[in-house]
C-alpha cells in the first residue's frame, strides 16, 4: 500500500511539471509610454552684418535771416524720404553695440511769404540724406531697443521767388533711438525717430535776393527691414 501511494505521487508531480511545461510563458512587462520633451527655441544672436531698406517721412523747420531785413520766422518744412541701410552689430550679453549708415532720396520742403519775403515767397528744400551713426541697445532675446548718435549729410537748397535754388551739401549731426524686432533668424524689422540738424548754409543774391543764412532741421520717422547674415 505505501509502495502504491508513493508511486501515486510521482505520477502526480510528474504530470503537474508536464502541464506547466505546456502552458504559455508570460511576456514581458509593458513598456513605459514614451515621454517628448520639445527643444527649446535657439537663442537668437543681434551680432552679424545686415543691409537693408527704409521708409518713411520727415518734418522740420527752416528760419531765413539777412542783415538789415526781418527774420522770416521759423517755417515748416515736410515730405517723405526712402533708402537704404548697411551695418554691423556685436552682442555682449544683453547689451548690443553697432554702427548702421544710411542713404536717402527725399523731397523735404518748405516754402512761405512770411515777413521778409512778404513779396517773393522764400523757399527751402532738401533731396537726400545720409546718416553714419553709432548704436548702443538693450536686447530682450528678439526685441532690440537702442539708442543713436553721429553725423548727417544733406543737400540744402534755398530759393527767393523765381531765383535759381542755391545746392550745398551741409553736414551736421543726428540722434534718436529705436525698436528692432527679429522676425526670422535673418530678418528684422524696425522702427525709429532721428533729429537731424544739417545747420545753416549762406545763401547769397543770385539765389536768395540777398546774403541770407538758411538753417534746416529734419525729424524723420521711419521703418525698415534688414536682412542679417549668419555669423
Amino acid at each position: 500500500m505505501k509502495r502504491l501511494l508513493m508511486a501515486g505521487a510521482f505520477a502526480l508531480a510528474a504530470g503537474g511539471q508536464t502541464l506547466a511545461a505546456d502552458l504559455p510563458q508570460p511576456g514581458p512587462p509593458p513598456r513605459a509610454p514614451a515621454t517628448y520633451v520639445k527643444a527649446p527655441p535657439p537663442v537668437f544672436s543681434w551680432t552679424g552684418i545686415y543691409v537693408g531698406v527704409n521708409g518713411g517721412y520727415a518734418f522740420g523747420s527752416s528760419n531765413w535771416t539777412s542783415p538789415g531785413l526781418p527774420s522770416t520766422g521759423n517755417f515748416s518744412t515736410n515730405g517723405f524720404l526712402a533708402g537704404g541701410t548697411l551695418g554691423a552689430n556685436y552682442q555682449w550679453g544683453q547689451f548690443v553695440f553697432g554702427v548702421e549708415g544710411d542713404g536717402d532720396w527725399s523731397n523735404l520742403s518748405g516754402t512761405t511769404s512770411n515777413t521778409s519775403c512778404a513779396v517773393f515767397a522764400c523757399t527751402t528744400q532738401s533731396d537726400w540724406l545720409a546718416t553714419v551713426r553709432g548704436r548702443a541697445g538693450f536686447a530682450w532675446d528678439r526685441i532690440l531697443f537702442y539708442g543713436t548718435a553721429g553725423g548727417a549729410f544733406g543737400n540744402l537748397q534755398a530759393s527767393s521767388g523765381a531765383l535759381p535754388f542755391s545746392n550745398t551739401t551741409q553736414t551736421g549731426w543726428t540722434a534718436g533711438g529705436g525698436i528692432e524686432a527679429a522676425i526670422s533668424p535673418n530678418w528684422t524689422a524696425k522702427v525709429e525717430y532721428l533729429y537731424v540738424n544739417l545747420g545753416s548754409q549762406s545763401c547769397g543774391f543770385a539765389n536768395c535776393g540777398a546774403p541770407t543764412n538758411v538753417p534746416l532741421t529734419e525729424n524723420v520717422v521711419r521703418a525698415g527691414i534688414n536682412y542679417k547674415f549668419s555669423w
